[in-house]
């Protein structure tokens, strides 16, 4: 197939998603969890968005993103505060 031309039909177009064209929606997730946790310190937040994010990234279906990345942090933040309890 050559550049620009389509590709033929029953075939999946493969596009990989850079972290740029996520940034907004990793922006997004992080401050939607940092005002739900304000007693959480912001780097730990973005720290497990950022991990959220780097497990999903490759997804082919992207419209579920924001909220399976929204979940996975917020499993990451509460092994993390039993961690920090149970220390």
């Amino acid at each position: 197939m050559k550049l620009g031309e389509r590709p033929p039909e029953g075939r999946l177009r493969c596009r990989m998603t850079e972290s740029e064209e996520d940034a907004p929606t990793i922006r997004l997730v992080a401050e939607r969890l940092m005002q739900a946790h304000p007693h959480l310190d912001d780097g730990l937040v973005q720290g497990s968005v950022r991990t959220a994010y780097e497990e999903l990234r490759y997804a082919r279906v992207r419209t579920y993103l924001p909220v399976l990345m929204e979940r996975r942090a917020k499993d990451l933040l509460a092994s993390n505060e039993r961690d920090e309890r149970d220390a």
